[in-house]
């Protein structure tokens, strides 16, 4: 029991560590490993052997051509943040007849899935549009309220960074969780996660932009005071929203790949920026080296995570997680309803992607030996995240916000600016946890199938080496 635990007093490390010493996600997950690795080894409570299978599951894991997405989505986040784009779209936005919040979130809609993290559209939209939104009386409260919700709606809304590599994850532990189950079911993939996350994520939006216009009526009457768009800058607005929303809907229909989505949404800022005149006097070495920082950042928490659940499981806490997810009550519900919780936990310390790189690997597979129905499992875990990124003091977007606005507010003011939009999500949570045909809706038809089949121990085993890309046993 001893040794089952010791994964549960890595986690606590992690957390501990992170909280009080501001250091990187992956510096700290692999301290942590390593320390954990060796006293395992010292004491005898894990095999060496156990250890050198690191090096092929990492090589297999990279091997994925979804992370080749990775780089081109925070390329496509540093050029947001540099060039003008962001500025002329929220004020054709205001033009158009809507008030400064609604421009705001529609922005978030459409730039936030492709600027690859929370952090870089608080970022993005704290640069470009809160001086706006200033200019024209909206209260900093207000303000920053609104950019920490546009903020995560990349969180919900594909294909951003965050669903592509939750599918990818999601994929491995049902994998897992099938091969435990031993049923013949379809596994889960990222198209399938992608679909899933359309119909809640438009409903949540839909009920912001009610919210914001409903708050911002009154603002309305300042913004004829706001210099007009040119007859470039409406060109400019037309053409990208319509390549914008071409692009997102063409990879959530299926008709290409998110990476193919990435390469061209990159390519199409570059060439905007080349137009522009936006990349001169060195700003594009800044958007090359923020790339390369960040990617490499992420890379590593990726090693970091895979060191970190490999121990996880060599110290058997996995199966120790198990026994305990067996005895929350409630069948699938209670099962969705540990996933609201133990991922709006892990969001007060963690962010979306160490959540996915870490959590999900460890959670998931239990998860879904109770719940079998990956998607909506998917879904309410994307909610979740995004429902603890709003929730001050501690929210990750709330805290982002607060330290890059340049119009300071109070927690209290915040809070209350925050709180329908946290009552609008909510409000999705519930529905989607009473009515998993919900995360189900933008499905295309399938023929009907048998009933889910048994797998023998072989085929089980040959279905998850196959996934992991490890080589079969000897």
């Amino acid at each position: 029991m001893m040794m089952e635990s010791a994964g549960l007093w890595m986690l606590l490390a992690v957390a501990v560590v992170l909280l009080g010493s501001g250091l990187p996600a992956y510096a700290v997950l692999m301290g942590v490993s390593a320390l954990f690795a060796a006293v395992g080894l010292l004491t005898g409570a894990l095999d060496y052997g156990v250890l050198t299978a690191l090096p092929s599951r990492i090589i297999g894991l990279l091997e994925t051509d979804l992370l080749q997405a990775l780089p081109l989505y925070v390329f496509m986040g540093a050029l947001l943040n540099r060039l003008p784009l962001a500025d002329r779209l929220f004020r054709c936005g205001v033009a158009l007849g809507g008030t400064p919040s609604v421009a705001t979130l529609g922005l978030g809609a459409l730039l936030a899935p492709m600027n690859g993290s929370v952090g870089a559209s608080v970022a993005m939209l704290s640069r470009s549009v809160a001086p706006k939104l200033e200019a024209r009386g909206v209260p900093a409260a207000e303000s920053t309220a609104l950019v920490c919700v546009a903020s995560t709606l990349g969180v919900v809304i594909p294909p951003s960074l965050v669903l592509i590599l939750l599918g990818d994850a999601m994929m491995r532990a049902h994998t897992e969780a099938t091969n435990v189950t031993k049923e013949m079911v379809r596994i889960v993939n990222t198209q399938d996660v992608f679909r899933g996350a359309l119909a809640p994520a438009g409903l949540f939006l839909l009920l912001s932009l009610v919210v914001a216009w409903w708050l911002g009526r009154k603002t309305r009457a300042a913004r004829g005071a706001a210099e007009k768009p040119s007859a470039m800058e409406w060109a400019t607005a037309i053409v990208s929203a319509v390549f914008v929303i071409g692009l997102l809907a063409g990879v959530a229909a299926g008709y290409f790949y998110a990476v193919e989505a990435a390469a061209m949404g990159g390519t199409a800022l570059l060439l905007f920026g080349l137009a522009t005149g936006g990349l001169k006097g060195g700003v594009f070495g800044h958007v090359l080296r923020d790339t390369m920082a960040v990617s490499g950042a992420l890379f590593a928490l990726f090693v970091a995570a895979t060191t970190f659940t490999l121990l996880f499981r060599a110290f058997g806490t996995d199966r120790l997680l198990d026994a305990w997810v067996k005895l929350v009550p409630g069948g699938a519900t209670g099962a969705a309803i540990t996933v609201l919780v133990v991922f709006a936990l892990c969001a007060f310390v963690l962010d979306a992607f160490e959540i996915v790189f870490v959590i999900v690997p460890i959670v998931m597979p239990s998860i879904l030996t109770r719940a079998p129905d990956a998607v909506w499992i998917s879904v309410l875990a994307l909610l979740a995240l995004q429902a603890s990124f709003l929730v001050p003091p501690s929210g990750y977007a709330v805290m982002m916000a607060r330290s890059q606005m340049k119009q300071k507010t109070a927690i209290g003011p915040l809070a209350r600016a925050l709180a329908p939009y946290i009552g609008a999500q909510l409000v999705v949570l519930v529905l989607v946890v009473l009515v998993p045909r919900l995360a189900h809706l933008a499905e295309p038809p399938r023929a009907s199938a048998a009933a889910p089949a048994k797998l023998d121990d072989d085929a089980s085993r040959k279905r998850f080496n196959d996934m992991l890309k490890l080589p079969p046993p000897e």
